[in-house]
């Protein structure tokens, strides 16, 4: 669980990192794909993590 928590956390301060660029770019978030299949991607992790952490919880 502590591993897919350091991958979400990555992904987020990159997920960040990009949408300051694209802002400073002049391009807004939802219409730049890459911050939007990064954003998914975050999704995906956090989604994974609270589903670990539930049936890690129900086990108990």
């Amino acid at each position: 669980m502590k591993e897919l928590l350091r991958k979400y956390e990555e992904e987020k301060q990159k997920l960040n990192e990009l949408g300051h660029q694209s802002l400073e770019q002049g391009i807004a978030l939802g219409e730049n794909e890459a911050v939007q299949a990064l954003s998914r991607k975050v999704d995906e992790l956090l989604i994974r993590f609270y589903r670990h952490k539930s049936a890690v919880r129900n086990q108990g």
